[in-house]
């Protein structure tokens, strides 16, 4: 534990770490590349690029040092990247090169404001926190080898189906090579696939979530192909996926993780909503209830560009005409003739409400900018922030 000397250092450091904590976190990165290049075999580069990770890390160093004397109070989101750190395979021997590097670069950024006592502070805090991170990782580890048909590390999977879904999204059947059981999962957790194209000098690690309800002999995910868009470059993993890997080949995939999951515990009304590829952890929620709780209410709602881009529409359909307790409505952004929909244009909160129960909980995934649509249309309705529950793929961001 750190003293009350230390914990009263971290917390001055707080508005600069406000002011120039990504440029920190742009030159940690920069630096721990350069010295550890073997590390880009885990991280996402694409993330990287964008400037994701570091807003993310920076967010995350932010909120360590506002909590330093509190890290109880952060303990959901610690245990949030935790699961992505077990997912990805991040070990305890990694933790001191992150130190090292981000020290390093704190002392670069601030320069002489960043005295011998300030970076003597931060060594000792980041020691704190890596414990804490080590600590949780080791028992998620653990519990990922030991449960029912669980792995450590990477297994190989046959790719059993590959179907097209929409112009840009194909789901893939993964079934395990050993023929040997596979781990369930709750619904709303992702795995991990790791690629290396031809073309690449490192390997690719991505998240997917699964998009069927556990119970299957096999993990389904759907990947949205990412084209090329502006200064943005195509997806590496995504288009490998679809062009490259063929019915017969084999994948690399860590066990399930994730802590973006229904809550099958309640009996309240289920307002499921989701923009693009973000119908992904909602279909497996989806099928989950209808499976499990089919006298649940439940509404879902999804938002695409058209109909070309909407995947799974017909098992959407399907199971509405299966289940009276079930409702589903499409908003599509910018119909094209012969599609059908609810509602053309954006999802708003009068449009929500007479759809949806104040009373539901709310879970979503999509797009940024539909999320934080979404999130501002709940707040405004004041629904409790206990009863709205959200997954962004990729770093965290803020809504």
């Amino acid at each position: 534990m750190l003293d009350s000397k230390m914990i009263e250092i971290i917390k001055s450091t707080v508005p600069v770490l406000e002011v120039h904590g990504q440029t920190i976190t742009k030159t940690f990165y920069q630096t721990m590349f350069k010295n550890h290049p073997e590390l880009l075999n885990i991280f996402n580069h694409a993330n990287q690029r964008q400037g994701k990770q570091p807003a993310a890390l920076a967010n995350a160093v932010y909120a360590a040092a506002v909590h330093i004397d509190r890290l109880e109070e952060i303990l959901p989101v610690v245990k949030g990247i935790a699961q992505k750190h077990r997912a990805l395979g991040i070990q305890p021997e990694h933790y001191p090169i992150v130190g090292e590097n981000l020290l390093a670069a704190i002392k670069t950024v601030l320069g002489d404001a960043a005295t011998d006592e300030i970076i003597e502070a931060w060594r000792q805090a980041y020691g704190v926190i890596a414990d804490v991170f080590i600590s949780i990782e080791a028992q998620m580890y653990n519990e990922a080898t030991e449960q029912k048909g669980g792995w450590r590390g990477f297994r190989r999977f046959i790719v059993d189906r590959k179907v097209k879904e929409s112009e840009v999204i194909t789901s893939f059947y993964l079934k395990p090579e050993d023929g040997n059981e596979i781990a369930s999962y709750q619904p709303g957790q992702y795995i991990t696939v790791s690629v290396k194209p031809e073309n690449q000098e490192f390997t690719h690690l991505r998240h997917y979530s699964l998009s069927s309800a556990p119970g299957h002999p096999y993990y389904r995910i759907s990947v949205k192909r990412e084209d090329a868009l502006m200064d943005k470059p195509a997806g590496i993993v995504s288009n490998y996926l679809h062009t490259q890997v063929e019915e017969g080949d084999i994948l690399e995939i860590s066990a399930p993780a994730g802590d973006f999951t229904l809550d099958q515990s309640k009996d309240t009304p289920v307002v499921l909503l989701s923009g693009g590829v973000g119908l992904t952890p909602m279909v497996s929620m989806l099928e989950t209830i209808l499976q499990n709780d089919p006298e649940r209410e439940v509404v879902y709602i999804h938002a695409a560009r058209n109909g070309s881009q909407h995947a799974m529409n017909k098992h959407i359909k399907g199971l509405t005409k299966q289940h009276a307790k079930l409702r589903s409505y499409l908003i599509y952004e910018s119909p094209e003739i012969g599609d059908n929909c609810d509602k053309s244009g954006f999802i708003d909160l009068p449009w929500l409400k007479t759809v949806t129960d104040s009373q539901a909980d709310f879970y979503f995934c999509g797009p940024v900018p539909f999320m934080r649509a979404i999130n501002q249309a709940l707040q405004e309705w004041a629904i409790p922030e206990e009863r709205i529950h959200f997954e962004f793929f990729g770093p965290a961001d803020s809504l």
